[in-house]
């Protein structure tokens, strides 16, 4: 199993004596680290949980400076979104300074080094399908703003009471479910993942990883692989862990040597995991994307092949079933996509497994090419959240329709391992700095975002 590693001493991961280039900044930032590792290497000699250290000296620290370790610092620099920015990500997050929040019976304050990025940012940004900052305050926060960011690499800075399995110093990564440990049904042996306390934290939830700190319950960390940098490791979380789950979570349609899976989306972060996965599983991953070179890079990771979805022209809500020369228009399209799928398998066969995430456009044609007993396993919806399907290919096929959503802590810590082992890469793409969060969620939005998975650099510089 993999074990916390405990940071030591640079905070940008960089050996010893070699300088770190500055990291842009606020005018007038400053960066003063020597007193900070001074205290994190007494730290270490001490056998105490308990950290004894000089009071905080100042409210507001530079980005990549902070407070001595196991202090709590009183504000924070971090990319927000406010109702009346509203619109394209590229206008909607802006820095500020804000209140660190308070940690507490069970939390862990992390310093944020780097934060992925990923769609439900896009939609935090626009305002729709849902006013997070609205819906908050429904249930009686009093924010008039937005954090963002469900992925995150960072460092243990400070524990609340009770907090067991993580230590200050602890380099971590985050999973962004949340859940209320305490709750009936989780009590009553659920899986967390669905229970009905469950959120995700940067999206439903504030003060996400966008920001210097930030504060997490203790099950959401899990030990950063020591090969992989700090973007590197902030990236691939929610992306990997959720193909992890639609992969391997839902018996008895779990992947298993020999069988066909397509892939919506190949090349995009989920895609890109999901391919690893299903040829480590020892699956045949069949792309579906964009354009060739996307394919290509799709085929460079362990597909079979790809389908360029462009070459088809049938996406859309599914007719209504008693109009029949529409129904046969569609059908013409689902059936020559579907010898498509034959030609790239080398085979006369369906893909057991369908990864699905796009939904409106594509759930029609997923269920019909699905093999007789085989499933769509779905975790979103990014061209609209209508699903038609044919119930006769679903019932007469017996075929299923599953819904999954992001991982329980098992199955994060488990592809983490596999990550850390090596045996399947984060797929970073891009990495940005931290005053380009919304220039990374335009690019997912205009799809003109790079193969793979982003990042944003928040305290670390490379």
């Amino acid at each position: 199993m993999a074990r916390f590693r405990r940071h030591t001493g640079r905070l940008d991961g960089r050996p010893a004596g070699v300088r770190s280039p500055c990291l842009s900044r606020p005018p007038g930032a400053g960066r003063r680290l020597p007193a900070l590792h001074q205290h994190d290497r007494a730290h270490r000699r001490s056998p105490s949980r308990t950290v004894r250290s000089p009071p905080v000296t100042q409210d507001l620290y530079e980005l990549g400076d902070a407070p001595p370790l196991g202090q709590v610092p009183k504000r924070m620099y971090a990319s927000l979104i406010r109702p009346e920015r509203y619109g394209m990500p590229i206008d909607a997050f802006r820095t500020e300074v804000v209140d660190v929040p308070e940690v507490g019976r069970g939390q862990v304050l992390i310093k944020v080094m780097a934060a992925g990025v990923n769609y439900n940012n896009v939609w935090a940004a626009l305002g729709d399908p849902v006013d997070v900052v609205a819906t908050r305050q429904r249930r009686g926060a009093t924010e008039d703003f937005h954090i963002g960011g469900s992925d995150a690499s960072g460092i243990v800075w400070a524990v609340g009471e009770d907090v067991r399995h993580v230590s200050l110093g602890d380099e971590v990564v985050i999973l962004a479910n949340q859940w209320d440990e305490s709750a009936e049904d989780i009590r009553l042996g659920a899986d967390p993942s669905t229970s009905s306390s469950q959120s995700v934290y940067g999206y439903e939830e504030n003060y996400g990883s966008f920001a210097q700190f930030t504060v997490v319950d203790e099950y959401m960390c899990h030990p950063k692989p020591k090969r992989l940098s700090w973007a590197e490791a902030a990236c691939y979380m929610a992306t990997a862990a959720t193909a992890y789950r639609q992969l391997f979570g839902w018996d008895p349609h779990t992947v298993r040597p020999g069988d066909p899976v397509l892939i919506w989306g190949g090349a995009g972060g989920l895609g890109c995991m999901a391919i690893q996965l299903v040829r480590r599983a020892g699956g045949i991953p069949v792309a579906v994307v964009s354009s060739d070179e996307r394919g290509e890079y799709c085929v460079e990771l362990g597909a079979k092949g790809y389908i360029n979805r462009r070459d088809f022209d049938h996406w859309g809500r599914l007719p209504d079933t008693s109009d029949d020369a529409a129904m046969e228009v569609w059908l013409k399209g689902a059936r020559a996509f579907g010898r498509r799928f034959w030609e790239v398998l080398g085979e006369r066969r369906a893909p057991r497994i369908v990864l699905e995430h796009s939904g409106a456009d594509t759930i029609p044609t997923s269920m019909y090419l699905c093999d007789n007993a085989g499933m769509v396993v779905i975790c979103g919806g990014t061209t609209g959240y209508n699903g038609d399907v044919d119930l006769r290919f679903l019932w007469m096929r017996q075929k299923r329709l599953q819904g999954s959503h992001v991982s329980n802590a098992r199955e994060a810590r488990e592809v983490t391992e596999l990550i850390g082992q090596g045996l399947v890469d984060p797929c970073l793409s891009l990495t940005l700095g931290f005053e380009e969060i919304g220039k990374a969620h335009q690019l997912i939005h205009d799809n003109e975002h790079p193969a793979g998975n982003m990042a944003v650099l928040v305290n670390a510089t490379a």
